[in-house]
């Protein structure tokens, strides 16, 4: 029985290393996915208010 526990429990181990760097690897990438998706969001409403400032006018004169 020890001869089978100390493989096992190996394995275990391993296993679980496994698992934290599946996990740490898809916290990275929702991560990033937010970052660019701030990003482009940031992006559309600066271009958005440029152009209802096109269209609209600015009433400041430089």
């Amino acid at each position: 029985m020890r001869a089978c526990l100390l493989p096992a429990l190996i394995c275990t181990l391993c296993n679980g290393c496994a698992v934290v760097t599946v996990a740490d690897a898809a916290v990275t990438v929702v991560a990033t996915t937010v970052k660019i998706s701030a990003a482009v969001v940031s992006t559309t409403v600066d271009v958005a208010a440029a152009g209802v400032k096109a269209v609209a006018g600015s009433p400041d004169k430089k």
